[in-house]
């Protein structure tokens, strides 16, 4: 834990839960590359492996802030550097459109988009810190707790003791794209 963080967890500051949606040939290896590298950035992030930018959609990140994110990185390749062709230009457009959705929520800087390759690790360092201090600055999620926020009624409930994860995140996301495409029986 940072010094900053550890200061701020002994006082009972907030410290923001972040999750980042890291593309698997740049941003995810610039994320190792960080950690192999020893550069230091705030423990608040979470990283989840995804193999395109351009492969999340809106609801992936509404689905990390309903359950409890504070904040939702997306992470991929340079634009002209994707390993499959216009995947980060796709992102760029369902990002906007996903920051719209967000606006009357009242949910503004809670989502960054940003392009780190493989050789970037200081820059990985660099703007986790960065988004991190952004949304230590907006405070705790306000959706977070309320069964707006897909607790309660409207979905079912958690174990007793269990609690939001990134790989639970992870884990309905991708559950939901699979049913999506999942090829449908002939009538």
């Amino acid at each position: 834990m940072t010094t900053t963080a550890t200061t701020a967890a002994k006082a009972g500051a907030f410290e923001p839960e972040i999750v980042a949606l890291c593309c698997n040939w740049c941003g995810y290896a610039g994320a190792d590359l960080a950690g192999v590298s020893r550069v230091q950035y705030p423990p608040n992030i979470r990283i989840i492996r995804i193999m395109c930018t351009g492969r999340v959609e809106p609801n992936h990140v509404l689905k990390a802030l309903q359950l409890g994110a504070d904040g939702v990185m997306i992470i991929g390749c340079h634009p002209g550097d994707c390993h499959y062709s216009s995947g980060n230009t796709r992102a760029v457009d369902v990002i906007e459109a996903t920051r719209e959705m967000l606006r009357p929520l009242g949910m503004d800087g809670r989502l960054r988009l940003e392009w780190i390759s493989a050789a970037e690790g200081s820059k990985f360092g660099k703007v986790v810190a960065e988004f991190t201090e952004q949304v230590r600055a907006l405070g705790p999620n306000p959706m977070k707790g309320t069964p707006a926020a897909g607790r309660g009624a409207t979905r079912p409930a958690r174990r007793p003791g269990s609690s939001w994860t990134p790989s639970s995140t992870a884990r309905e996301c991708t559950t939901a794209s699979s049913a999506r495409s999942a090829p449908r029986a002939a009538p």
